[in-house]
């Protein structure tokens, strides 16, 4: 809701939604667009490579390409849409902006696979040095202790409790170049973290950790969505000194907006994946049982 009312309602904002005229264009910062074209142009070359080699009509390959597409339209949206301007005037929009990068995008692109379609981007002798170095002993061991759940579960709260204490969220809204520091640590963290939750294809990976890990996120989380949710004074200078946000909402009433916003639907996304995780986990007996009985 708050994404349609930033797209629909940019050009009334642009002349004044508050007491300090904003303009609420799309961004394009060479620092976010160059990533996210880049990351469109290998995986786009990528899966045509694949495609002109398998043919078409594999379904499954499909499906992550379409996984793939719907993650990167929701990042980019998160970074150069009218709601990353209307983020600086807006808390609530600035965490709707947020949870699109860590909630939707990050576990759509996570499901997609996206590394072994781009790899085929590359011409035969590329793809060889970059599969050997993916093989590398150092990298191999560092990303398998980047994606155990507890590490991943950490890294993404510290990044989500630290960025969000007053002085380091005034210096993001204040530069931009720690704006975009903060935005590339969330997305980070949440990549890292959903890895740990989604992939199951590491040797001895059970969904008894990722669950446990996704229930202590949402009470973390909440935790912090709750504190300002009930707060009575404004935590970040930058938007107190703005008297009144957009939608005609206090610097008060937009953080407890926020809060609400991080507490309640942020929460439901980390409980329904966990319970989707132990559904899948119960199913799966009865594919093996069933697999079984065809044979």
């Amino acid at each position: 809701m708050t994404l349609g009312l930033a797209l629909a309602a940019g050009p009334a904002f642009a002349h004044g939604g508050g007491s300090t005229p904003v303009a609420l264009d799309w961004s394009f910062e060479p620092a976010l667009v160059a990533p996210l074209l880049l990351s469109a142009a290998l995986y786009g070359f990528g899966f045509g490579r694949l495609r002109r080699r398998s043919g078409p009509g594999r379904p499954a390959r499909d499906r992550l390409a379409w996984l793939f597409v719907l993650g990167w339209i929701f990042l980019a949206l998160a970074v150069v849409s009218p709601l990353h301007a209307l983020g600086g005037r807006s808390f609530t929009a600035h965490m709707f902006e947020h949870e699109l990068l860590m909630l939707v995008a990050a576990p759509l692109l996570v499901m997609s696979r996206p590394l072994s379609t781009m790899i085929w981007a590359f011409p035969a002798a590329g793809r060889l040095a970059l599969g050997r170095a993916g093989r590398s002993p150092g990298l191999r061991l560092s990303w398998r202790g980047l994606t155990r759940p507890w590490t991943a579960t950490a890294l993404q709260a510290a990044a989500l409790w630290l960025w969000h204490l007053p002085t380091l969220f005034d210096r993001a809204l204040d530069s931009d170049g720690w704006h975009i520091a903060q935005h590339l640590s969330f997305l980070v963290s949440a990549l890292l973290f959903w890895t740990a939750m989604l992939d199951r294809r590491q040797a001895g990976r059970a969904v008894g950790a990722p669950v446990l890990c996704l229930f202590v996120t949402s009470v973390v989380s909440g935790a912090l969505g709750a504190l300002m949710a009930f707060s009575q004074s404004p935590w970040y200078a930058r938007y107190a000194e703005m008297g009144l946000a957009p939608f005609g909402l206090t610097p008060v009433e937009d953080q407890q907006v926020a809060g609400l916003l991080m507490w309640v639907p942020g929460g439901l996304v980390h409980v329904a994946a966990a319970l989707l995780l132990i559904a899948g986990a119960l199913r799966e007996p009865n594919v093996t049982e069933a697999a079984h009985a065809r044979a």
